[in-house]
């Protein structure tokens, strides 16, 4: 660590950590914006409006799961939010290792406040709690890292094509979050967005970096930044260090450019960006040996603005086992109600469970184990039974074990290969991989074609126990077309070797 970077104490204590999954929003416009559920919240101070606040975000890559030394780095620097990025599955130990009660690993979050995930975010943002009754807005995305474009660049291609590439490989998987971004920020959210865009920014691929970085030949305009920027965002480290000849802020030595950022928008405004990684490193303001990672990372400190909570509905965990905990929460616009279990879409008279509920929030526990494995919503009603809110859960049946398929047995040479599967894990970043019949152990031997089972908009789209895709000239890998013989697509997680689920087809002439 840097010598004189203050040590913060924690100011919330380890343990209880669990993830909280909220669905706010109601069917009136008029309720599901920011100044929902107003009346009687009040900031800190006891006035009827939230008061500013310091808010402190890290956005890391920890590297494939990370590792002690990556914990050390997240529990030193205490960030009251860390966008985690490659965390798995193992995101629970690492709120245990660093003692961050809430987490949430669909979203790949940390924090010291409870996380929402509000119905009608699709899966893709959270409600952070700042304070009790007001919220900010926060996304956290990785995105594809193949056809890394200065290295296509550096190959020859035009900027035109490249441009192309990075629309068809990354932009794309930002439509629907700027979508949802765009109409938060107009309804006067604050909004943050962590994450690795596996892209450059137009912010430092400019004329003078062009004269100075041998690495940059040209003024780039990237389209991930410029979509990010056209929404009104702010790129919190170039404001904070707005000369990238200067102060490049490399985030990744081995492609040499800033891949790693920390948006913001909305009533707040950025102190300070700093960042962080290995000790001595160049631009490096906060220091640590070792470093594990093969990412910087970036703190950004804020003076923000948050919101008055929309009515919501929460659960626990949106995607459970029969038998695990559930917690049910709620933010009502009245003072009694109920809440209700019901199959997917269905109203409070086909509930399988009924909870009457009164004052204005509150929260109650479910037996999971009366619960048959299947899809589920809590709804949020009034006490004169008009919906308030809803959110969607699944509950997993504990002897359930992956079902791999192809829609056909046998395909002619070119034809396109439908492979499914049920029960999966809902992880992001697993993978369908194609091997030989001969040669099918993903331990030792090589792939041939693959996919994530988001494609290329896996960090960016929320994880999924069934699925399908299309193997075809689309596809990760080579060969295509598929040479006669036979083969084996193996379900692979978390980006990693480890099948577990396969099924096998034939390519014919």
């Amino acid at each position: 660590m840097t010598p004189g970077w203050p040590r913060r104490l924690r100011s919330l204590a380890i343990g209880g950590a669990f993830l909280v999954l909220l669905a706010a929003c109601t069917s009136d416009g008029e309720e599901n914006g920011p100044t929902a559920g107003a009346t009687g919240s009040t900031g800190t101070s006891g006035s009827s409006a939230p008061e500013p606040m310091r808010l402190e975000v890290l956005v890391d890559n920890v590297e494939y799961g990370g590792d002690a030394g990556t914990d050390a780095v997240i529990d030193a620097i205490d960030a009251d939010i860390v966008g985690v990025l490659e965390s798995y599955n193992r995101l629970p130990e690492i709120a245990a290792n660093t003692g961050y009660p809430y987490y949430d690993v669909s979203l790949q979050l940390l924090s010291k406040y409870p996380i929402h995930e509000p119905s009608g975010a699709e899966g893709r943002y959270a409600l952070i709690e700042v304070r009790p009754g007001e919220v900010v807005a926060f996304f956290n995305i990785h995105l594809d890292y193949v056809k890394y474009g200065p290295k296509l660049l550096g190959n020859g291609q035009p900027v035109r094509d490249v441009l192309a590439s990075e629309d068809e490989v990354r932009t794309s998987a930002l439509d629907e979050p700027l979508r949802l971004m765009d109409g938060l920020i107009a309804q006067g959210y604050p909004v943050i967005f962590t994450g690795d865009h596996n892209e450059p920014s137009s912010l430092d691929w400019t004329e003078a970096t062009a004269a100075s970085r041998p690495d940059v030949q040209e003024v780039v305009p990237w389209p991930v930044s410029e979509a990010i920027l056209g929404l009104g965002f702010h790129d919190t480290y170039r404001e904070a260090h707005p000369d990238p000849v200067a102060d490049p802020g490399i985030t990744h030595e081995i492609v040499d450019d800033r891949i790693d950022y920390v948006y913001a928008a909305g009533p707040i405004d950025t102190l300070e960006s700093q960042l962080v990684g290995e000790e001595g490193g160049p631009d490096v303001e906060i220091g640590f040996q070792p470093w594990t990672s093969d990412h910087r990372a970036v703190l950004s400190t804020f003076d923000v603005t948050p919101v008055p909570m929309p009515v919501m509905v929460s659960v626990s965990q949106a995607l459970l086992t029969q038998g695990d905990p559930l917690t049910i929460a709620y933010r009502s616009s009245g003072s009694d109600g109920t809440v209700t279990i019901v199959p997917p879409e269905g109203d409070p008279g086909s509930a399988v469970l009924t909870e009457d509920v009164s004052g204005r929030s509150g929260s109650f526990e479910v037996d999971t184990a009366e619960l048959e494995p299947g899809g589920y919503d809590a709804v949020l009603s009034g006490g004169d039974g008009a919906e308030l809110a809803r959110v969607g859960l699944w509950v997993r049946d504990p002897d359930a074990v992956i079902q791999v398929s192809t829609d056909r047995p046998s395909y002619r040479v070119g034809e396109p290969v439908v492979v499914s599967w049920t029960d999966g894990p809902a992880n992001r970043w697993d993978w369908i991989g194609v091997y030989r019949a001969a040669k099918s152990d993903p331990k030792v031997d090589s792939y041939l074609i693959w996919n994530y089972v988001g494609e290329h908009a896996a960090g960016a789209v929320p994880p999924s126990v069934e699925g399908s895709m299309t193997l075809d000239e689309t596809v990760m890998g080579n060969p295509w077309p598929l040479p006669p013989g036979r083969y084996v697509v193996h379900y692979l997680v978390v980006d990693r070797y480890r099948s577990i689920g396969s099924a096998t087809f034939e390519v014919t002439r």
